[in-house]
């Protein structure tokens, strides 16, 4: 069996060892509410020069007008990549497309269950169940209030599965002033799930006595 020639053919030497690429992380938004902190997750991926593939579904774009002034044109540009929520031949569809993990926020009861059941009828959910595959980090955002039994048990399942459940829950013992203060707070720890740091949070320093 001939052995593939790993020499550049021009001089005979090795081949140059290749770059190490930037971080890249999948960013996906769905319909549920709380838009803003997806749109904060892709602006601090963006200052930390993290590579960043978007998907957007169709009810992520009716929250993001309802509760914020961005829209869909305006947070698309803040990601480097774009990918359609029905393009089941995009990249990120592959195990052979190597990411570093991938966050959906938020993460509707839907696509949790899809998730949790390993349907995957849209991009997101094949994103996910991908990244679950290959054992690499997927953070959901799950965003529901109050929880049934069905939405515990596909929590627990996803859980089983290697994904990390993150519903933004408030803190407080930063005195959070502003609304922004909460969602930044809540960003920066799911970043950190990423071994990411985002500086944009205070961090829990013990009780102060005296």
């Amino acid at each position: 069996m001939s052995r593939p020639n790993h020499t550049n053919a021009a001089s005979g030497e090795p081949p140059e060892t290749p770059r190490p690429r930037r971080k890249r992380i999948i960013v996906a938004m769905t319909g549920a509410t709380g838009a803003i902190l997806g749109v904060k997750t892709l602006l601090a991926l963006r200052r930390l020069n993290v590579e960043t593939h978007l998907v957007l579904s169709k009810w992520a774009e009716a929250t993001l007008r309802h509760e914020t002034d961005y829209t869909g044109a305006t947070v698309r540009a803040l990601a480097d990549h774009v990918h359609a929520n029905h393009d089941m031949a995009a990249p990120i569809a592959s195990g052979s497309f190597r990411v570093d993990g991938m966050v959906v926020v938020p993460c509707s009861m839907k696509t949790l269950a899809a998730v949790a059941a390993g349907y995957c009828d849209d991009l997101v959910a094949r994103a996910a169940d991908v990244v679950l595959k290959e054992r690499r980090r997927l953070v959901l955002a799950a965003r529901e209030c109050p929880l049934s039994g069905v939405h515990l048990d596909n929590m627990a399942a996803v859980t089983r599965h290697g994904a990390v459940v993150f519903p933004p829950v408030m803190a407080f013992y930063h005195r959070p002033g502003t609304v922004e203060e909460l969602v930044d707070h809540a960003v920066g720890r799911m970043l950190d799930l990423f071994d990411l740091e985002t500086g944009d949070f205070e961090r829990w320093n013990g009780l102060q006595r005296g």
